[in-house]
């Protein structure tokens, strides 16, 4: 297993990197204030208004990195602090998460994808770490010299629900950056944002979207380590 906690260790290392300089940069951002004075709230207001979707409510979760668009009931959660902030930082987010509610308006196919993935990936995420285990398990039990990998039918199980989870993060790439590029493209089309604020949104995004490729490469990095596992490596 010392590959594994060696994949797992770099994962940990490179996401704890990317997600530090990803609360530096919106820290720094907070700092840039919105010259229109518009908050969080408004922007996302605005931003559904100008592409005709008037059926989405923007409503405040508490939290922080609580923002996301719910599908569901047709709602943009923004943090406490992105909803009544007025800066750069807020602007990307509040714009970024209506990006979502416009694909969802638009019928993007990506994000109709990652929603079938959903109940799936719920239930492999749940499930998928006992059924590796028990496979690892079951295999060394049931080794002979005949059938020197032993029972890998549990470990088969466990590994394709792995590459579920890891198949819906690499999905969810699209979808994300997608979505920033139309609230990058909405903000300044309309002038919402100064050119030098465009600059703060567009890096807070780019950081931002960064988090979910560490992630994924993480989730595939070890998808092929179990996978390695069940084709007879044991190490």
């Amino acid at each position: 297993m010392t590959g594994y906690y060696v994949i797992i260790g770099i994962s940990m290392l490179v996401s704890w990197l990317v997600s530090s300089r990803l609360k530096a940069k919106f820290e720094y951002y907070s700092q840039v204030h919105l010259r229109n004075g518009m908050s969080g709230k408004e922007v996302a207001e605005k931003m559904l208004r100008d592409n005709g979707i008037n059926d989405v409510k923007v409503i405040s979760v508490p939290g922080q990195l609580t923002d996301h668009y719910n599908p569901a009931d047709k709602t943009v959660n923004l943090s406490e602090g992105v909803y009544m902030q007025r800066n750069a930082a807020a602007a990307a987010v509040a714009a970024h998460e209506c990006g979502h509610a416009v694909q969802h308006a638009v019928g993007y196919s990506m994000l109709q994808l990652r929603s079938k993935l959903v109940p799936m990936v719920n239930i492999s995420s749940n499930l998928m770490q006992f059924v590796l285990i028990g496979g690892i398990v079951l295999m060394g039990a049931t080794r002979t010299i005949e059938n020197p990998n032993g029972n890998t039918t549990v470990l088969a199980i466990g590994v394709a629900m792995f590459a579920v989870t890891t198949l819906f993060s690499f999905v969810t790439l699209p979808v994300e950056y997608d979505a920033s590029n139309r609230a990058m493209k909405w903000l300044k089309d309309t002038g919402t944002v100064t050119v030098e604020e465009y600059v703060g949104v567009k890096d807070s995004l780019t950081w931002a979207a960064r988090t979910y490729v560490v992630a994924a490469l993480g989730s595939l990095a070890q998808l092929m380590y179990w996978a390695s596992m069940l084709m007879g490596r044991r190490d």
